[in-house]
């Protein structure tokens, strides 16, 4: 299938669009919240639909209601009757290959956001751990390509 597929993290919600639009990081507060991170990624999704499960959805304004897995909490949409649907981009199946092109809401953007690439890295010895970790996880998540059926049958 060509185009742009994705879904939440357990799997219960997957997406796909014929094609992209613009990318953006919002900095508004309600994209802060509704993350719970520095900013909310979104990219314009067109002929897009929704091919397992079904958002639920919180109205955050008057004008914006934001889609989510009412499983796992994952966020998925942006929706306005003034503007495409607009995507979280990390619930794309392949983030990387999604590049924005726009930052939004400057004027709540966090102060330290611009530095963050400048943080240090984890001790040598501290990677060392945290390989090991890493190594030890069994993953639940959804894998990153689209399933006939999720969770697998044992």
């Amino acid at each position: 299938m060509s185009g742009w597929s994705g879904g939440c993290q357990c799997g219960a919600v997957r997406f796909h669009a014929e094609s992209l639009g613009r990318a953006s990081l919002c900095h508004c507060r309600m994209c802060q919240k509704a993350f719970g991170a520095f900013y909310g990624p979104y990219v314009d999704a067109e002929g897009f639909a929704w091919t397992r499960g079904q958002p639920k959805y919180f109205q955050s304004s008057n004008l914006i209601k934001r889609g989510f897995c009412g499983d796992c909490g994952t966020q998925l949409s942006f929706e306005s009757p003034k503007w495409p649907i607009n995507i979280a981009i990390g619930a794309f199946d392949h983030p990387e290959k999604i590049v924005p092109a726009l930052q939004i809401g400057l004027d709540t953007k966090l102060p330290y956001v611009d530095g963050l690439a400048n943080l240090p890295d984890r001790a040598p010895e501290q990677k060392a751990r945290m390989a090991e970790f890493y190594a030890s996880l069994v993953s639940h998540q959804h894998p990153d390509h689209d399933t006939e059926v999720w969770p697998p049958k044992a």
